[in-house]
């Protein structure tokens, strides 16, 4: 159980309702236990009443007061029961929300290279699935596991004091029992991590059909995904039934035991009273101990389960949890942004395709400037934007914003500072005025239309018959791709950050549209540092510099004037681009 110690924690935090959750489900135990002795007590009163030994009267008024201790003592069990689930039922639920706000707040810490590492399905299942199985373990395993404690440290040396040889075969089958939960208990854990590994796999498979089903459609791939389906569901089900067939043997194999103690009681039991060793009730008693002990012995099994069940997930669990991000956090609150940022000699790898993706670049730009970056698919473009909001780190070189290295900054404040439009815009499934808010919270009705104005969305939107408050489909579906595009323009304005970085978010709309945004976006980012990253020399060429990359090294760098007066890619983009609009 090395792996859930990890929840060690959680059970310190928690350990005042546990606490109070165990004395509970002792206290419930035990009136439990009344039962047996009182009807062994009923029996012998029937016999000395047979036996002439007690008046009628008397054996009446007996029976009654036993009766009713025995309803009172099922009623005071029941009603601490019930407390029992209210206290450690409630303090699992408590658990599994800690442990997924846990698993969640290190997914956002973690970096893009171990999303890049690991599919969403698998992120997801590890979040639901199994932590659905840990709280399994922290609550019903918890409870029930008591309840079996208490019940056989209370049982076992009742009986060996009452009859002890009787006692002695009545639980000989125990330890029987013990070797073979040990036995099935390894093979159960075994299965379980492959049954929840499977899991993994069909959450992924799914998710991915879901986000790509226009493209399904479209290629008319449905069959073929059913076909991969049916075969992925087929190995589940084996996996599966492989874990039940072993969880099969636990309840037949126990029912059995529980069977041989009770023929054992009646046997035994049976000698001792011909030989006038004990009396009839006593055997009674027995036998209700022994089916009282039914449903702990059985349940031995089930909770072995849970807690193998458990340890698979909260492996799967700790692994992720295990993982650190490659970006080390600085310590320096960026405050007072002059946007000044320079770039010394930066070379970058990525490490999952190890794509040299820029090669010893430098280049500075002031505060307050606008900077424009051309090039070709894949000369890094993206990547530079990617590094000044430090999604990743530079592999040799240095990057600074006003004169200190981002990496001694505290990556909140940092990108707090700067204002991203992604070149694949990224909408949730929300209200278009809640996406826009996205980039500021608290903002207004007349703040959020001002901007989506702005990002020349407006119109767009107010075509809605909700407007503003239409609910969009997930990532944003329900818009078109331009318009996706201007809603997060428009994101990013409202924030009003000291720095603004445009990712190629002009290529969906036309050429008018794009002319509008840009005057905008002249007049929003005066006296902020901007860098756009086009393919359009149209969104570059009123810039303050323009760099030009290709195969990730800077091939050209100056003003739309200067680099028109100069043989070389802008230059040719020009006049190609130019071309196309005059035809």
């Amino acid at each position: 159980m090395k792996e859930l110690r990890h929840l060690n924690k959680y059970f310190k935090k928690y350990w005042l309702k546990l606490l109070i959750g165990i004395i509970i489900t002792v206290i419930a135990r035990i009136f439990q236990l009344v039962m047996p002795s009182y009807v062994n007590k009923i029996i012998t009163a029937v016999e000395q009443f047979i036996n002439s030994e007690i008046a009628k009267t008397e054996a009446k008024s007996l029976l009654m007061d036993y009766i009713l201790i025995i309803v009172g003592a099922a009623l005071l069990s029941g009603f601490f029961t019930f407390l029992m689930r209210q206290t450690i039922i409630y303090v699992s639920r408590y658990i599994e929300y800690d442990l997924k706000n846990e698993i969640f707040a290190h997914y956002q810490t973690l970096s893009l290279n171990f999303y890049k590492k690991n599919r969403t399905g698998d992120l997801m299942n590890r979040i639901s699935e199994d932590v659905n199985q840990v709280r399994m373990y922290v609550g019903p395993a918890i409870m029930y596991g008591i309840q079996t404690l208490t019940l056989f440290a209370c049982l076992v040396p009742l009986m060996f004091i009452k009859a002890p040889t009787l006692a002695a075969y009545t639980l000989l089958p125990l330890p029987i029992l013990s070797i073979l939960i040990y036995k099935i208990s390894k093979v159960i854990h075994k299965r379980s991590t492959i049954v929840q590994q499977y899991l993994s796999t069909l959450s992924t498979f799914t998710q991915e059909v879901f986000s790509g089903v226009s493209v399904i459609k479209a290629y008319t791939l449905e069959a073929q995904t059913n076909s991969e389906l049916k075969v992925l569901a087929s190995d589940g089900k084996e996996k599966s039934m492989s874990l039940a067939r072993v969880n099969a043997w636990f309840f037949p194999l126990m029912i059995l035991l529980i069977g041989i103690s009770n023929i054992l009681v009646i046997y035994i039991g049976g000698r001792q009273y011909l030989r006038g060793d004990i009396g009839v009730g006593l055997i009674a008693e027995f036998i209700l101990y022994v089916n009282m002990l039914t449903w702990p012995v059985a349940i031995v099994g089930w909770l072995t389960s849970i807690v193998q069940t458990a340890e698979a997930s909260q492996k799967r669990i700790n692994e992720f949890l295990g993982q650190q991000s490659e970006l080390v956090n600085g310590t320096v609150e960026l405050t007072d942004v002059e946007g000044k940022i320079e770039f010394k000699n930066v070379s970058f790898t990525y490490e999952d395709t190890e794509i040299n993706a820029l090669k010893n670049i430098s280049f500075t730009i002031n505060p307050g400037e606008t900077t424009a970056i051309l090039g070709k698919t894949g000369s890094g473009k993206s990547t530079v934007l990617d590094l000044v909001t430090r999604l990743y780190d530079v592999s040799s070189g240095e990057i600074t914003i006003d004169n200190k290295p981002i990496g001694d900054y505290e990556i909140t404040s940092l990108r707090q500072a700067i204002g991203a439009v992604p070149q694949d815009a990224f909408l949730f499934s929300d209200s278009i005025k809640n996406n826009i808010k996205f980039g500021k919270e608290d903002a207004t009705e007349e703040e959020i239309v001002a901007k989506a104005k702005d990002a020349v969305v407006h119109e767009n939107i107010m075509g809605f018959s909700k407007k503003y408050d239409t609910i969009l489909g997930e990532r944003g579906i329900t818009l078109s791709g331009g318009q996706k595009q201007r809603v997060s323009i428009a994101r990013a304005l409202l924030k009003n950050p000291k720095i603004y970085l445009f990712d190629d978010c002009l290529s969906a709309v036309d050429t008018e549209t794009e002319e509008d945004i840009l005057n905008n976006l002249k007049k929003a980012s005066k006296e902020k540092t901007t860098l756009i990253v086009s393919h359009r020399v149209s969104s570059a060429k009123n810039a303050d510099k323009i760099l030009v990359l290709e195969d990730g090294q800077l091939i050209q760098e100056g003003t739309h004037e200067e680099l028109n007066t100069i043989e070389g890619y802008y230059k040719e983009l020009y006049k190609n681009q130019l071309s196309d609009k005059e035809n």
